[in-house]
């Protein structure tokens, strides 16, 4: 008997899911299962053009990482991979794993990025450390700590390139070596 209602339960919640994503296009998503739910329905966010708004429709989203990948986006900044996000946010790719189901990027090809494990952090590093960083002159480091020293430290890699004027394709590259 209850094996019976069991079943009956479990689509009626997942069809009150899929009514409410359908029917909200702000929708924010709880849950694994509602992300799965949406996948299915074919709601897919392209990390290249997507808003805040888009961004925050993913589970644990905050405000803060939505604005950040939006910017970096805007910036020329172009993702290839959920590696790229996690870079971005300075977070563990695994973390991020689930949201594959969802976005989409087929579009910009399976390039492999070599990615490099050991980041240096920009608000304390001196000028010859960052200088050692791939991608980063002597020139740059010398401005990322004088920025540093007359505007405070750095809250993440948009406040870096807002106060740098960095060009997105050097955001790029350096989002993989630096944390904040």
């Amino acid at each position: 008997m209850n094996s019976n209602r069991l079943p009956f339960s479990f689509n009626s919640r997942l069809q009150r899911i899929k009514n409410q994503i359908l029917s909200d296009p702000y929708y924010r998503l709880q849950s694994l299962e509602e992300l799965a739910v949406a996948a299915q329905l074919g709601i897919r966010i392209d990390p290249n053009q997507a808003t805040v708004d888009d961004w925050l429709r993913l589970p644990g989203f905050s405000i803060h990482q939505a604005r950040a990948l939006v910017e970096l986006s805007r910036a020329g900044v172009k993702f290839y991979c959920i590696e790229d996000i996690a870079a971005a946010l300075s977070v563990s790719p695994a973390r991020l794993e689930a949201l594959k189901v969802i976005l989409d990027f087929s579009y910009y090809g399976e390039e492999e990025l070599e990615i490099s494990t050991k980041q240096i952090n920009v608000n304390t590093a001196s000028v010859e450390a960052l200088a050692k960083v791939p991608f980063i002159e002597l020139s740059l480091a010398q401005a990322v700590v004088e920025a540093r020293i007359t505007g405070g430290v750095y809250r993440d890699i948009v406040d870096l390139q807002r106060r740098l004027n960095l060009a997105g394709e050097v955001l790029a590259q350096l989002m993989y070596y630096l944390k904040f």
